[in-house]
């Protein structure tokens, strides 16, 4: 089954909220990313932290994820045609919020690697917005359309932190992440809804791909667009995303008619832990395998 999404071209414009955005570029000193790194997310909204995980940790994130990952297959099965939205038996699972049932996930999100991009990249306070875990399933129906994480939720201040980590290689064949590098630095852009997910760009000229080996970490902002190919291979692409905002950050929850309705504190104490705080990390330590 295929979904019946326009090809038509998206006009570029910001989003409704999206008023007087301007992006800061950083200024150090930093301590876990070198200048160069920085300086390459300050320009095309995203890099690539290469061999940051080792295998006996990737493995451990995925057991601890199987659990979660099976009810969201569970709760698929029950809908027509197995999807929703974006996730669907037969394209990707999505499988949110694992860290209320994994203490070792909780405690993986506030890894001291993971703290200290975030010290370097959001501020002196920061804490965990998001994860889940996104399975691309084998020769998927369906690629997920290009999108800014901050056009799902509106969240104030709009430049979030994902780290894209990559359970298994993500190749250009089982849809690694695609972006567009510079458009994150003119803030949240608007977006459509389709039948499978939210969509802010159609023009792919300026798409560049980015495959990494399992175990790196594709570090981007919530407004650089990004997208995914369906998965074409035999085997099952894996990755956990982690998202951070600054503490003190808010949701906007739509009033009537899209106008600003109310704005939900994102500091959730059951799974939105301080990962950074006075610019030190929380953990000194990742948890032990």
């Amino acid at each position: 089954m295929t979904a019946d999404v326009s090809n038509d071209a998206i006009r570029r414009e910001p989003h409704r909220w999206n008023q007087g955005f301007s992006w800061v570029d950083h200024t150090g000193p930093f301590t876990t990313l070198t200048t160069e790194q920085v300086a390459v997310f300050d320009e095309l909204g995203y890099f690539v932290l290469p061999n940051a995980f080792d295998q006996p940790t990737l493995a451990r994130i995925d057991a601890e994820i199987r659990p979660g990952e099976e009810r969201i297959r569970e709760l698929l099965a029950q809908f027509p045609g197995g999807r929703i939205s974006v996730a669907g038996l037969d394209t990707q699972t999505v499988a949110p919020h694992l860290v209320l049932s994994s203490t070792w996930l909780r405690e993986f999100c506030g890894h001291p690697l993971l703290a200290g991009i975030c010290r370097d990249l959001v501020g002196p306070d920061v804490r965990l917005y998001w994860e889940q875990a996104v399975y691309k399933q084998p020769h998927g129906a369906e690629p997920v359309l290009w999108h800014q994480d901050n056009g799902y939720t509106y969240v104030d201040p709009q430049a979030y932190l994902t780290c894209w980590i990559a359970l298994t290689d993500a190749t250009t064949e089982n849809g690694c992440i695609s972006v567009i590098p510079g458009v994150h630095r003119g803030g949240t852009l608007r977006h459509r809804d389709t039948p499978i997910g939210f969509e802010c760009w159609s023009d792919r000229a300026q798409a560049v791909q980015v495959p990494v080996t399992a175990g790196s970490v594709v570090v981007f902002s919530s407004l650089t667009p990004h997208a995914t190919a369906a998965n074409g291979t035999d085997e099952v692409r894996k990755a956990y995303i982690v998202q951070y905002c600054h503490d003190g950050a808010t949701a906007t929850q739509p009033g009537p008619d899209g106008a600003v309705g109310s704005q939900v504190a994102q500091n959730d104490p059951a799974r939105q832990d301080l990962v950074v705080a006075g610019g030190r990390p929380v953990r000194s330590e990742p948890p032990p395998l």
